[in-house]
């Protein structure tokens, strides 16, 4: 079952967002706690949303953070996927496909995300559902304090 977090999902969605930053190989960059997801997917100027995968016992097993973004291009809104993640012991079950399918479902626009280029497997898994790189685009990031 796909359905919007709660806020009484805050303890697993800060645990599948460790997991996904440990299976990333970056949890020393992983700061991010219960109480900022508690303010930007549930507080009064929340902007974020999170989509849960839930299994048949109930637990939540995946997730995926996302945002709206806009094309002036298109001239629509579209979404940002910025996590995508299922729990190991989950995978190759649908939860991915049905949480990809309810983003889909939420705009006419584009949904864009990143894909580390090791990851093989997510990799095969985009390509199957018909998701193209992105050829000839540099992502760029400025932060505040210098980070990796």
């Amino acid at each position: 079952m796909i359905r919007p977090a709660k806020e009484e999902d805050l303890p697993e969605l800060q645990a599948l967002i460790e997991e996904l930053a440990a299976f990333e190989s970056l949890s020393d960059q992983c700061v991010c706690t219960s109480a900022d997801l508690q303010r930007v997917l549930f507080g009064p100027e929340a902007t974020v949303h999170d989509t849960v995968a839930v299994a048949d016992d109930g637990s939540v097993v995946g997730h995926a953070l996302w945002f709206p973004t806009f094309s002036t291009f298109l001239g629509q809104s579209g979404i940002w996927l910025e996590d995508l993640y299922v729990r190991p012991a989950h995978r190759r079950q649908g939860h991915a496909g049905a949480l990809l399918a309810d983003l889909r479902g939420r705009t006419t626009g584009r949904v864009e995300w990143d894909v580390l280029e090791w990851n093989q497997d997510a990799i095969d898994y985009y390509q199957r559902l018909g998701a193209r790189p992105m050829a000839g685009w540099t992502r760029y990031r400025w932060t505040l304090d210098p980070q990796p």
